[in-house]
């Protein structure tokens, strides 16, 4: 399955955001992540539409989460930001050709639709079994324990990244690959 950036974006932001009493804006948190703000923008847009964050406007607005980090679950996420679309679409190729299937043959579906229709089930259902507060409890334990300090203090304005946390660093912000 290939997914667009601004899934990983939105996945990183959320867990970012999971740090923050307060809102973030679009834009502090492209910084923190070393990401275009327009495209950032898009799609938190997207995520407040879906019901996961909740946008305030205004010189102190930004965003937060519409419901506890504990309900918003990776699917949720990815649904949001790349839509409810299966990743595969049956094109019924089977009838097309110099052997075409007639339809009378092609009553169920082909053995190619139903092995990627239960990949895409399995998929799904894997990822709606991790929360957001799943994604930060892995990472602040792959951090051993300062990921999520090193962010909220970032959030507030009190301190910039470690240099091991910059944007060109093969980490990333949140300190982990």
């Amino acid at each position: 399955m290939k997914l667009t950036n601004g899934v990983e974006w939105a996945l990183h932001c959320c867990v970012s955001l999971s740090q923050s009493q307060v809102p973030v804006s679009a834009g502090r948190l492209a910084k923190l992540h070393g990401i275009p703000p327009a495209y950032l923008a898009k799609h938190l847009q997207s995520l407040s539409q879906a019901g996961i964050l909740r946008s305030t406007p205004g010189p102190v607005g930004g965003y937060t989460f519409a419901r506890p980090t504990e309900q918003v679950t990776v699917l949720d996420v990815v649904r949001a930001v790349d839509g409810p679309e299966p990743a595969f679409r049956c094109t019924e190729i089977r009838r097309k050709g110099p052997l075409a299937l007639r339809p009378e043959k092609c009553t169920k579906p082909c053995a190619v639709s139903r092995a990627m229709a239960a990949a895409e089930t399995a998929w799904r259902a894997a990822l709606r079994d991790i929360t957001i507060a799943d994604l930060t409890r892995e990472i602040e334990a792959d951090s051993d324990g300062t990921a999520m300090d090193e962010v909220r203090q970032w959030l507030t304005g009190r301190s910039e990244p470690p240099p091991s946390a910059s944007a060109s660093s093969p980490t990333g912000p949140l300190g982990v690959a």
